[in-house]
Protein backbone atom coordinates (compact mmCIF):
# COMPACT_ATOMS: atom_id res chain seq x y z
CA UNK A 1 0.00 0.00 0.00
CA UNK A 2 1.43 3.15 -1.10
CA UNK A 3 0.85 5.55 1.38
CA UNK A 4 1.13 3.15 4.59
CA UNK A 5 2.08 4.96 7.79
CA UNK A 6 0.90 8.22 6.05
CA UNK A 7 -2.01 10.61 7.67
CA UNK A 8 -4.37 12.57 5.24
CA UNK A 9 -6.10 15.56 5.78
CA UNK A 10 -8.95 15.71 3.21
CA UNK A 11 -11.63 18.58 3.12
CA UNK A 12 -15.23 18.53 1.71
CA UNK A 13 -14.53 14.92 2.49
CA UNK A 14 -18.12 14.20 2.83
CA UNK A 15 -19.13 13.73 -0.38
CA UNK A 16 -17.81 13.01 -4.53
CA UNK A 17 -14.83 13.46 -5.25
CA UNK A 18 -13.35 14.06 -1.70
CA UNK A 19 -14.99 10.67 -0.53
CA UNK A 20 -13.70 9.21 -3.80
CA UNK A 21 -10.50 10.48 -2.63
CA UNK A 22 -10.79 9.65 1.14
CA UNK A 23 -11.43 5.84 0.13
CA UNK A 24 -8.59 5.83 -1.86
CA UNK A 25 -6.17 7.07 0.40
CA UNK A 26 -7.36 4.63 3.19
CA UNK A 27 -7.23 1.85 0.54
CA UNK A 28 -3.41 2.45 0.06
CA UNK A 29 -3.01 2.25 3.82
CA UNK A 30 -3.35 6.17 5.01
CA UNK A 31 -4.98 7.45 8.16
CA UNK A 32 -7.47 9.70 6.89
CA UNK A 33 -8.99 12.78 8.21
CA UNK A 34 -12.82 13.34 6.80
CA UNK A 35 -12.72 17.16 7.45
CA UNK A 36 -15.91 18.72 6.26
CA UNK A 37 -19.24 20.96 7.49
CA UNK A 38 -21.24 18.59 6.46
CA UNK A 39 -20.91 15.93 10.29
CA UNK A 40 -23.04 13.29 9.08
CA UNK A 41 -21.69 13.23 6.31
CA UNK A 42 -18.55 12.84 7.44
CA UNK A 43 -19.34 10.10 9.86
CA UNK A 44 -20.77 7.99 7.08
CA UNK A 45 -17.78 8.49 5.14
CA UNK A 46 -15.52 7.58 8.09
CA UNK A 47 -17.86 4.45 8.87
CA UNK A 48 -17.20 2.92 5.32
CA UNK A 49 -13.66 3.02 5.66
CA UNK A 50 -13.75 1.38 8.78
CA UNK A 51 -15.85 -1.19 7.69
CA UNK A 52 -13.45 -1.66 4.60
CA UNK A 53 -10.34 -2.00 7.27
CA UNK A 54 -9.42 1.38 6.64
CA UNK A 55 -8.79 4.02 9.37
CA UNK A 56 -10.61 7.45 9.33
CA UNK A 57 -12.12 9.71 11.59
CA UNK A 58 -14.45 12.85 10.60
CA UNK A 59 -13.63 16.58 12.32
CA UNK A 60 -15.82 18.86 11.79
CA UNK A 61 -14.44 21.71 9.80
CA UNK A 62 -15.43 25.16 8.19
CA UNK A 63 -12.25 26.14 6.11
CA UNK A 64 -13.06 29.98 5.45
CA UNK A 65 -13.20 30.17 9.28
CA UNK A 66 -9.64 30.35 11.06
CA UNK A 67 -10.09 29.26 14.00
CA UNK A 68 -12.19 26.17 12.60
CA UNK A 69 -9.14 25.30 10.64
CA UNK A 70 -5.79 25.44 13.17
CA UNK A 71 -8.28 23.43 15.58
CA UNK A 72 -8.36 21.14 12.40
CA UNK A 73 -4.86 20.56 11.73
CA UNK A 74 -4.23 20.41 16.01
CA UNK A 75 -6.74 18.30 16.51
CA UNK A 76 -5.09 15.60 13.37
CA UNK A 77 -1.44 16.28 14.91
CA UNK A 78 -2.67 15.51 18.51
CA UNK A 79 -4.60 12.33 17.75
CA UNK A 80 -1.92 10.94 15.02
CA UNK A 81 1.31 12.57 16.45
CA UNK A 82 1.93 14.09 12.38
CA UNK A 83 0.84 14.88 8.85
CA UNK A 84 1.71 14.28 5.72
CA UNK A 85 -1.18 15.10 3.28
CA UNK A 86 -3.40 17.36 2.74
CA UNK A 87 -5.94 17.91 -0.11
CA UNK A 88 -7.50 21.17 -0.11
CA UNK A 89 -10.88 19.71 -1.81
CA UNK A 90 -13.64 21.95 0.16
CA UNK A 91 -15.60 23.62 -2.45
CA UNK A 92 -19.04 25.40 -2.76
CA UNK A 93 -20.77 25.91 -6.36
CA UNK A 94 -21.92 29.69 -7.46
CA UNK A 95 -22.69 29.79 -11.32
CA UNK A 96 -23.33 32.99 -12.67
CA UNK A 97 -22.85 35.24 -15.33
CA UNK A 98 -20.15 38.61 -14.83
CA UNK A 99 -23.29 40.63 -14.63
CA UNK A 100 -26.03 38.33 -12.36
CA UNK A 101 -23.05 37.86 -9.84
CA UNK A 102 -23.85 39.25 -6.42
CA UNK A 103 -20.76 40.83 -5.03
CA UNK A 104 -21.50 38.94 -1.44
CA UNK A 105 -22.33 35.43 -3.16
CA UNK A 106 -18.63 35.87 -4.92
CA UNK A 107 -16.66 36.76 -1.42
CA UNK A 108 -18.66 33.09 -0.24
CA UNK A 109 -17.40 31.40 -3.42
CA UNK A 110 -13.65 32.69 -3.12
CA UNK A 111 -13.68 32.36 1.03
CA UNK A 112 -14.53 28.97 0.66
CA UNK A 113 -12.83 27.69 -2.62
CA UNK A 114 -9.58 30.03 -2.80
CA UNK A 115 -9.19 31.42 0.92
CA UNK A 116 -10.07 27.60 2.66
CA UNK A 117 -7.17 26.34 0.73
CA UNK A 118 -4.97 29.53 1.94
CA UNK A 119 -5.65 28.78 5.26
CA UNK A 120 -5.33 24.90 5.34
CA UNK A 121 -1.73 24.75 4.03
CA UNK A 122 -0.64 27.50 6.43
CA UNK A 123 -1.37 26.12 8.96
CA UNK A 124 -0.47 22.66 7.53
CA UNK A 125 2.90 23.91 6.29
CA UNK A 126 4.73 23.69 9.47
CA UNK A 127 3.50 19.86 10.24
CA UNK A 128 4.23 18.69 6.53
CA UNK A 129 7.58 20.03 6.91
CA UNK A 130 8.46 17.71 9.37
CA UNK A 131 7.30 14.66 7.55
CA UNK A 132 9.34 12.39 4.81
CA UNK A 133 6.95 12.77 2.34
CA UNK A 134 4.94 15.84 2.79
CA UNK A 135 2.05 16.48 0.01
CA UNK A 136 -0.50 18.87 -0.91
CA UNK A 137 -3.02 18.20 -3.28
CA UNK A 138 -5.26 21.44 -4.39
CA UNK A 139 -8.28 20.27 -6.35
CA UNK A 140 -8.64 22.97 -8.99
CA UNK A 141 -11.06 22.25 -12.12
CA UNK A 142 -11.00 22.57 -15.91
CA UNK A 143 -12.84 26.09 -15.06
CA UNK A 144 -9.03 27.03 -14.18
CA UNK A 145 -8.02 27.26 -17.97
CA UNK A 146 -11.16 27.30 -20.09
CA UNK A 147 -14.50 27.73 -19.69
CA UNK A 148 -18.38 28.48 -20.27
CA UNK A 149 -20.68 31.46 -19.75
CA UNK A 150 -22.68 31.91 -16.01
CA UNK A 151 -19.75 30.10 -13.87
CA UNK A 152 -18.12 33.33 -13.09
CA UNK A 153 -17.45 33.11 -9.35
CA UNK A 154 -16.64 29.74 -9.31
CA UNK A 155 -13.86 29.97 -12.43
CA UNK A 156 -12.24 33.16 -10.59
CA UNK A 157 -11.61 30.84 -7.73
CA UNK A 158 -10.85 27.54 -9.68
CA UNK A 159 -8.16 29.74 -11.34
CA UNK A 160 -7.01 31.05 -8.11
CA UNK A 161 -6.79 27.55 -6.86
CA UNK A 162 -4.30 26.60 -10.49
CA UNK A 163 -2.14 30.00 -9.63
CA UNK A 164 -1.69 29.38 -5.89
CA UNK A 165 -0.46 25.92 -6.92
CA UNK A 166 2.00 27.06 -8.81
CA UNK A 167 3.16 30.00 -6.05
CA UNK A 168 3.29 27.70 -2.61
CA UNK A 169 5.19 25.05 -4.60
CA UNK A 170 8.22 27.61 -5.31
CA UNK A 171 7.38 29.17 -1.17
CA UNK A 172 7.75 25.66 -0.05
CA UNK A 173 9.76 24.00 -2.37
CA UNK A 174 12.64 24.60 0.50
CA UNK A 175 10.90 22.75 2.80
CA UNK A 176 10.86 19.50 0.62
CA UNK A 177 6.87 20.10 0.51
CA UNK A 178 5.41 19.37 -2.98
CA UNK A 179 2.04 21.40 -3.90
CA UNK A 180 0.31 19.94 -7.04
CA UNK A 181 -3.27 20.76 -8.31
CA UNK A 182 -5.72 18.20 -10.06
CA UNK A 183 -8.31 19.37 -12.68
CA UNK A 184 -11.23 17.04 -12.86
CA UNK A 185 -13.57 17.56 -16.14
CA UNK A 186 -17.20 15.90 -15.80
CA UNK A 187 -17.59 13.56 -12.49
CA UNK A 188 -20.52 11.77 -11.66
CA UNK A 189 -21.31 13.48 -8.14
CA UNK A 190 -24.61 14.57 -6.96
CA UNK A 191 -23.54 17.94 -8.17
CA UNK A 192 -23.62 17.12 -11.57
CA UNK A 193 -26.37 15.00 -11.26
CA UNK A 194 -28.20 18.17 -9.74
CA UNK A 195 -27.40 19.65 -12.75
CA UNK A 196 -28.59 17.18 -14.91
CA UNK A 197 -31.85 17.08 -13.24
CA UNK A 198 -32.39 21.17 -13.55
CA UNK A 199 -32.37 20.83 -16.78
CA UNK A 200 -35.63 18.85 -17.39
CA UNK A 201 -34.00 15.71 -19.06
CA UNK A 202 -31.66 14.39 -16.83
CA UNK A 203 -31.21 11.03 -18.74
CA UNK A 204 -30.63 13.20 -22.25
CA UNK A 205 -28.44 15.58 -20.46
CA UNK A 206 -26.14 13.13 -19.13
CA UNK A 207 -26.06 11.30 -22.49
CA UNK A 208 -24.96 14.27 -24.30
CA UNK A 209 -22.24 14.87 -21.95
CA UNK A 210 -20.97 11.91 -22.11
CA UNK A 211 -20.98 11.30 -25.93
CA UNK A 212 -18.90 14.96 -25.83
CA UNK A 213 -16.33 13.20 -23.68
CA UNK A 214 -13.32 11.58 -25.72
CA UNK A 215 -13.94 8.25 -23.90
CA UNK A 216 -17.54 8.43 -23.90
CA UNK A 217 -17.89 8.59 -19.76
CA UNK A 218 -18.28 10.47 -16.68
CA UNK A 219 -15.32 10.50 -14.64
CA UNK A 220 -15.88 8.92 -11.22
CA UNK A 221 -14.78 10.01 -7.83
CA UNK A 222 -12.53 6.93 -7.97
CA UNK A 223 -10.86 7.98 -11.06
CA UNK A 224 -10.18 11.29 -8.89
CA UNK A 225 -9.02 9.41 -5.94
CA UNK A 226 -6.65 7.45 -7.83
CA UNK A 227 -4.98 10.65 -9.48
CA UNK A 228 -4.54 11.89 -5.59
CA UNK A 229 -3.05 8.42 -4.57
CA UNK A 230 -0.60 8.87 -7.15
CA UNK A 231 0.50 13.11 -6.22
CA UNK A 232 0.44 12.07 -2.25
CA UNK A 233 3.13 8.92 -3.34
CA UNK A 234 6.18 9.17 -4.00
CA UNK A 235 5.96 7.48 -7.74
CA UNK A 236 4.70 11.83 -7.99
CA UNK A 237 8.18 12.50 -6.21
CA UNK A 238 10.09 14.74 -8.74
CA UNK A 239 6.44 16.93 -9.67
CA UNK A 240 5.89 20.22 -8.34
CA UNK A 241 4.28 22.92 -9.15
CA UNK A 242 2.02 20.85 -11.39
CA UNK A 243 -1.82 20.61 -12.83
CA UNK A 244 -2.78 17.19 -13.25
CA UNK A 245 -6.05 17.02 -16.01
CA UNK A 246 -8.16 14.15 -15.28
CA UNK A 247 -11.05 15.15 -17.92
CA UNK A 248 -11.31 12.62 -20.98
CA UNK A 249 -9.55 14.63 -23.02
CA UNK A 250 -11.49 17.91 -22.04
CA UNK A 251 -8.72 20.24 -22.32
CA UNK A 252 -7.31 18.41 -25.05
CA UNK A 253 -9.83 19.56 -27.59
CA UNK A 254 -9.42 23.02 -29.80
CA UNK A 255 -12.72 22.29 -31.19
CA UNK A 256 -14.94 19.33 -32.21
CA UNK A 257 -15.10 18.68 -36.16
CA UNK A 258 -16.71 15.17 -36.23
Amino acid sequence: MSLRDRVAIVTGGANGIGEGIVVEFAREGATVVVADIDDAGSREVERKVREAGGQAVAIRCDVSQADEVERLVRSTVDRFGRLDILVNNAAMFVYTTITDTVADDFDRSLSVNLRGALLCTQQAAPHLAASEHPSVINIASVHAVQNVGGTVPYATAKGGIAAMTRAAAIDLAPQRIRVNAICPGWVDTALVRDIFERSGDAAGMRRDVEQRQLLKRLGTPRDIGRAAVFLAGDDSSYMTGSQLFVDAGMTAQLETWF
